[in-house]
């Protein structure tokens, strides 16, 4: 165990000085970890207490307009993060199996960091957007819908993206951030045609499989992760257990959330 956790420190070291870019700490909030301490905080103050609080003896608002736009953004927002992700993940793409930035030449790893810590904080600054997905709930009063699930995936996902580019980057990053915006183009998609209103409800009979999607998605990058430790990639190895931890937690959610919604309701 001391070993491990020694070869950790390590792999920990060697990769803040290969793969962080030393000018990350000047980009919008990641100078200091209060500033997205404060966004959590009150994200979490309004989602469990204060917004519902606030709604109880108000009407529902008609955010359909406001929904209409912000749904047709994130879709925007995720194509565009798509194909900047996955022109860093070609750039990365080594034939041994591994997208190994060690292996790389010099002028390639002098690019690798700047082009990780720039796709890497707009995933972040995508995540801190898709709070509002829980604004607007509160306001149309869709309590059913603020979940622990709900709430703890955009605290968990605005916490470790931050947390990637702050502390701990590594070459694991843009193959999840790239299949996750993939799926966020499906999900805010179904979302966009769904705001449009109940005339085009009979394009969105495909809602219960979005969550296959998650899961398959989290079971992919599950597989993803243990195949880099077993093909013994010179990747941050912390990250990927934490990573692993991280999804398989989301796969028992997400499960869970499955099997009470979909299950419960043809049994």
């Amino acid at each position: 165990m001391a070993s491990l956790l020694q070869h950790l420190v390590n792999n920990y070291t060697e990769v803040l000085q290969n793969l962080k870019d030393p000018l990350m700490d000047t980009w919008p909030l990641m100078g200091s970890s209060y500033p997205i301490l404060y966004i959590i905080v009150t994200y979490l103050i309004f989602a469990i207490k204060f917004g519902p609080k606030m709604m109880e003896q108000r009407p529902a608002f008609d955010l359909k307009t406001a929904m209409i736009f912000y749904n047709g953004f994130q879709v925007v927002l995720s194509i565009w993060l798509t194909f900047l992700l996955l022109d860093l993940n070609i750039r990365l793409f080594s034939f041994h199996g591994c997208n190994d930035v060690y292996r790389l030449s010099l002028s390639q790893r002098r690019y690798i960091p700047i082009a990780m810590s720039r796709c890497g904080w707009w995933y972040f600054f995508a995540k801190i957007t898709e709070l509002l997905d829980t604004v607007f709930m509160v306001l149309r009063k869709k309590q059913n819908q603020l979940t622990f699930l709900h709430i703890y995936h955009h605290t968990a996902t605005v916490f470790i993206s931050w947390c990637f580019l702050k502390l701990l980057p590594g070459e694991q990053g843009p193959v999840i951030a790239f299949l996750n915006t993939v799926v966020h183009i499906i999900m805010y998609s179904y979302y966009f045609i769904a705001a449009l209103g109940s005339k085009y409800k009979k394009y969105i009979w495909w809602k219960k499989y979005m969550t296959y999607i998650q899961l398959t998605h989290f079971g992919m990058l599950c597989f993803y992760l243990i195949a880099t430790l077993a093909l013994d990639c010179r990747m941050p190895k912390a990250l990927t257990y934490f990573f692993l931890i991280v999804f398989v937690i989301f796969i028992y959610l997400f499960s869970n959330f499955f099997q009470k919604t979909y299950k419960t309701k043809t049994a």
